[in-house]
């Protein structure tokens, strides 16, 4: 897919068939965002993918809770869950994490898979259960919860854009 019809056409996904992505995506989505641009090149980011439902499960239950919606899957069935996280201790931390799920939601798009960043990730590793998952995963307590990229094959249509606002760009020459 031609990159500029990828960044104009990419849509949000919040609805998900339950079969599972190929190793091929998966890895391929998470390279790209191995690429994304970081502040002195210096790559504060760490992406920790989960497809183990019993905790894409538990990571749901987290989120819902934290976003007062008990009862509700915020993460819309997807299978996989990237969870993007960002050495705390690095002036730009955000900023990078931010530009990797961006990356991987292109190249989600380009490869044809469904994908949408969920927020809560920092209050979700703030939690009790949170922490355990950090530790049993060997993430160092100062990496940041960024955001959530959740992936799957689309079980809808791509949603129609909404209308670009009239005063988005300002142009000085």
């Amino acid at each position: 897919m031609d990159a500029m019809e990828c960044l104009l056409r990419r849509r949000s996904i919040r609805k998900y068939k339950k079969e599972q992505i190929t190793d091929e995506e998966l890895f391929a989505v998470l390279e790209a965002g191995t690429y994304a641009p970081s502040a002195r090149g210096k790559q504060t980011a760490l992406i920790v993918a989960v497809q183990d439902p019993e905790t894409v499960a538990l990571l749901s239950r987290i989120n819902a809770r934290l976003w007062d919606r008990t009862g509700i899957d915020p993460f819309y069935g997807a299978p996989t869950v990237a969870i993007v996280f960002a050495d705390g201790r690095a002036l730009n931390h955000v900023k990078d994490g931010s530009l990797v799920l961006g990356n991987m939601m292109n190249a989600a798009f380009a490869l044809g898979l469904g994908s949408c960043w969920i927020n809560r990730a920092k209050e979700t590793f703030e939690t009790e259960e949170g922490k355990a998952l950090l530790e049993k995963w060997g993430v160092p307590d100062y990496f940041v919860g960024i955001g959530n990229c959740i992936l799957g094959y689309p079980d809808c249509e791509l949603p129609k854009p909404a209308a670009r606002k009239e005063d988005f760009i300002r142009l000085v020459r």
